[in-house]
This record gives C-alpha cells, structure tokens and sequence, in this order.
C-alpha cells in the first residue's frame, strides 16, 4: 500500500446503505435528510447530543492517538460475546478502544486492541465503566458514553 492511501473497512456493504447514504472514510455512516420530509422512525438522540458524542470522540482520539468507537444496540444474549464479536468489525479495530453499550440489557461492555493494550489497561476501562453507569442510572446515555470517553482518555497514558 502507498502513503496515503485509504483503507475503508466497515460491517456495512456499502450496496446495502440506504439512497444518500455513504461510509466515510473513518468508518462513520453519514446520511442526508431531505428539509420538509418526515424521520421514518424516532430517533433516539437529539442533533446536540450527537454533537456532544461526536465531539467527545474526537477529543479523546486526539488526546490520546487512540481510536475511540461506540456502539449502542442489542450485544445478543450474552453482552460479552456480543461484543467480543462486534469488535473486530469496528475501524482500527488493533489501536482503538470499543465502547458498546445495550440499554435494554443494562450492560456495558469496553474493549481494547492489541496495538493499545500497554496504554488501555483494566483500570482504564473500568474508569470509563464507572463514569459510564452514574448518569446511566439517571437515563441519560449520552452523558454516560461521554463522561467514560473524557474519564478514559485523561487516564490513557500519552504517546
């Protein structure tokens, strides 16, 4: 591979994407909304706590030259294999950290890739956990993800 190039790597074919919508080159899903047409389904954060997250995320990657995802959605049965499974399939999966969380299961699940795994150990993750589970007692998910984002990346040592 030459300098520079882009390697894309995504869980989604890009054949299967709704019209409108692409996978960038980080591994995020974008997609337009048309201005007057309606959101098929609910969804279930607001554009402020999207930026709020979106911001957390680039802050930490920066911070810490880490990769930091996050996933919210159903793990399967059993959360820790559900995630074990769904990491590999992240971007960078070998220097990044994966923060899944399934609300309906009341469970939260952090992994680390090997390239990082010196500078996120057991006590970073469980930082982030803790950080995480106050305001998911309280309902309030995203200020969880980010409160375990801000925690994590400020206890990863710097590079």
């Amino acid at each position: 591979m030459a300098s520079g190039d882009v390697l894309q790597t995504s869980s989604v074919a890009p054949a299967d994407l709704p019209v409108g919508t692409v996978v960038t080159t980080s591994g995020r899903i974008s997609g337009l909304h048309r201005i007057g047409e309606p959101f098929e389904d609910q969804l279930p954060f607001t554009t402020d706590e999207l930026v709020s997250l979106d911001d957390a995320l680039t802050d930490a990657t920066r911070a810490t030259k880490v990769r930091f995802n996050v996933y919210v959605g159903d793990l399967g049965q059993n959360p820790a294999e559900g995630a074990d499974a769904l990491f590999p399939k992240t971007p960078e999966a070998a220097r990044s950290i994966l923060i899944a969380v399934s609300p309906n299961q009341r469970a939260i699940e952090i992994r680390g890739g090997r390239d990082v795994a010196n500078r996120v150990t057991d006590r970073v993750t469980q930082l982030g956990v803790t950080a995480a589970v106050a305001s998911f007692g309280e309902g309030d998910l995203i200020d969880g993800l980010v409160s375990a984002l801000r925690v994590m990346s400020a206890a990863i040592t710097p590079r």
